[in-house]
């Protein structure tokens, strides 16, 4: 017996397990990278909507600092992959660059950022980076 055609856009859970992008380490992939957050974002509320709001928001925050740190820091390329967890998100953003973060002062008055590293610990319920001989990946656990 075939299987009946689904005709219909509903994405069911098993369909929203992971998304992964690669993208060249330019300034422009950071607006490319949180498209693929937001378009796998929009899937994934489709079958399961946040617990609470603000958790989309906190999500694309953390790609776009991890993106925009990635292009400032490491040279070359760049992988972003989301996975579903039980009750979260899992953003795993692997670079080029073997050393890891680190938290800079951040001076409002003077400018300059430093404040990116602090946000992605601050909205996050885990970060780790592992590092290899070809780069790091830094693994940034985020509630859903």
């Amino acid at each position: 017996m075939a299987a009946e055609p689904r005709w219909d856009k509903t994405l069911g859970s098993e369909e929203i397990t992971n998304r992964t992008a690669g993208f060249a380490g330019e300034l422009h992939n950071v607006t490319g990278a949180r498209l693929v957050a937001e378009e796998f974002l929009y899937d994934l509320s489709r079958v399961s909507p946040p617990s609470a709001p603000e958790h989309w928001d906190d999500i694309l925050l953390v790609v776009t600092e991890l993106a925009a740190n990635a292009v400032q820091y490491a040279p070359g390329p760049f992988e972003l992959t989301l996975r579903r967890t039980f009750d979260g998100v899992h953003v795993v953003m692997h670079d080029t660059s073997t050393t890891p973060p680190a938290p800079r002062p951040f001076h409002p008055s003077r400018g300059g950022g430093g404040i990116g590293w602090h946000l992605v610990h601050t909205l996050s319920d885990q970060v780790s980076v592992v590092t290899h001989e070809r780069g790091k990946e830094i693994h940034v656990f985020l509630p859903w």
